[in-house]
């Protein structure tokens, strides 16, 4: 069985941008990251990025675009991430069991990673992000201080670098 940090993207990995984040100019890695995800793969997870990308459906970028955004990442993080899972879906022009809140997307990594929930994470910056691992009895990491409380985390830290070193000492 294998331990996973699952990981939301925008507000978590990069900026989240309201007007969406779909070219590397504007992928702006947040401080820590990159040392998080090396603290974590050093302390034997499996990084896992669970991500709705709703502009794709909407047709504001195209999957080419995300995919150089992730490819990006994965430059500057020396392939920290394992796999990405995006749901490329908006309900105004697509519905999906795979959009966050659903749990189609954490099944699949799951699957794919034999994963040992109980000793496994999430790390969202949001309630949508949190409620599907939650479902699935994953723990919970909510980053940033946008907290519904009826959705909160289990945790609650400032960074990534945070929710790093919270997971690495549970």
């Amino acid at each position: 069985m294998t331990k996973c940090v699952f990981l939301d993207r925008d507000g978590v990995i990069n900026r989240d941008n309201p007007n969406y984040t779909y070219t590397v100019a504007a992928f702006e890695i947040l401080p820590g990251v990159v040392e998080a995800t090396r603290l974590l793969r050093q302390a034997g997870f499996r990084l896992i990025v669970i991500t709705n990308q709703s502009g794709i459906a909407q047709g504001i970028y195209t999957e080419a675009q995300m995919h150089a955004c992730h490819a990006y990442f994965q430059q500057v993080s020396n392939n920290s991430i394992d796999h990405f899972y995006f749901c490329p879906h908006h309900p105004s022009v697509t519905e999906s069991l795979a959009r966050k809140p659903g749990t189609l997307m954490f099944e699949k990594a799951m699957a794919r990673f034999s994963t040992d929930i109980a000793s496994s994470w999430m790390v969202g910056d949001r309630g949508r992000d949190l409620i599907p691992a939650r479902k699935l009895g994953i723990k919970t990491i909510q980053i940033g201080d946008e907290v519904e409380v009826e959705n909160k985390g289990d945790y609650q830290v400032n960074s990534l670098l945070e929710a790093a070193r919270l997971i690495i000492t549970n």
